[in-house]
């Protein structure tokens, strides 16, 4: 069966687009305290998996033995817009753990933040791969292989012992066995596939001890997560520390919700991030953590405006989140 919509654009009084999807959330003893949808089919978390990547940055010794602070444990849970709060704080950690941007096995792409693009053009700046969004967890991964004193070279190779390490976490914080199906991310990391319901799981198990200071370091600096005017930032500023959400491509995103020992995990079928950002700001406010805020609710009810920026519809959670 289809899974049921969780999202709406209007226009005028018409709906005109929907986007079906599924949503887990899983307290502390691995309940599953609400279900929408399909919640066994494996699915891709993409970028909302790099807190469980930034696991073995904590848990090895790497971030201590490194004297790293909470700026660069969420710096590894980002998916930043390349901003110079970004780039220059990767670049001095890349140099605090003897490394260089030539070592990311990201490749590079422009600033996500306009005014950083455009400022980059005008100069004729090409960007580097620090700008990639996904710097932070590739300095992570370093940082471990460096910690351990492994090879550098191929951290983000499937069977390299920090990739197989991020493996053994996400198993024992989802309780997932046998072989978990992988394909390799974007920034050419793999990236793990595991059903909704397990995933929720998971970062129901990072609201705990386990998770806390990195969940700390997230909700402390949130636009190091993403960026000025992103979607988690805004959501985890509205929520006031109580959560830490995480986007992924595809229309994944993450939430964790420490008071509560929640994990969220939730996928939009047809891949649209609008829509995710829309059921993460719903499920937010279904369990209370949604403050009124204005950025806020724009991510909730977002308007839909025309050329000459008429209101002209809205996109809106469907009944099945209301």
């Amino acid at each position: 069966m289809a899974n049921p919509v969780l999202v709406e654009v209007t226009r005028g009084p018409l709906v005109e687009s929907i986007h079906r999807g599924s949503i887990a959330v899983a307290d502390g003893s691995g309940k599953i305290v609400f279900a929408l949808g399909d919640l066994e089919t494996p699915v891709y978390p993409r970028s909302s998996l790099k807190p469980i990547q930034a696991l073995p940055l904590v848990e090895s010794g790497a971030a201590d033995a490194f004297g790293l602070g909470p700026e660069e444990i969420a710096l590894a849970c980002a998916s930043h817009s390349g901003e110079p709060m970004h780039t220059t704080r990767v670049a001095a950690w890349l140099a605090r753990i003897g490394c260089t941007e030539k070592d990311l096995a990201c490749g590079a792409h422009p600033s996500r933040y306009e005014p950083v693009a455009e400022d980059m053009v005008r100069r004729g700046e090409k960007p580097t791969r620090i700008f990639n969004n996904c710097s932070g967890k590739h300095t992570g991964f370093l940082s471990v292989a460096r910690h351990w004193d492994i090879a550098t070279k191929g951290y983000e190779r499937h069977d390299h012992p920090v990739q197989q390490a991020v493996l053994h976490d996400l198993s024992e914080l989802s309780g997932a066995t046998g072989d978990i199906p992988w394909g390799v991310d974007g920034c050419a990391a793999p990236n793990f596939a595991l059903p909704l319901a397990a995933q929720a799981r998971a970062f129901a198990q990072m609201a705990g001890p386990r998770g806390a200071r990195i969940v700390a370091a997230m909700t402390a600096h949130p636009e190091l997560v993403s960026g000025t005017g992103r979607a988690c930032a805004i959501l985890m500023r509205s929520a006031k520390g109580r959560a830490a959400v995480k986007t992924g491509a595809e229309g994944f995103f993450a939430g964790i919700v420490p008071e509560l020992g929640y994990g969220i995990a939730l996928k939009i079928d047809d891949g649209a991030g609008r829509a995710a950002e829309t059921a993460m700001a719903a499920m937010l406010a279904r369990l209370g953590l949604l403050g009124g805020d204005e950025p806020a609710q724009g991510i909730l009810r977002a308007p839909v405006l025309n050329t000459v920026g008429a209101v002209v519809g809205e996109r809106r959670a469907a009944e099945t989140l209301g």
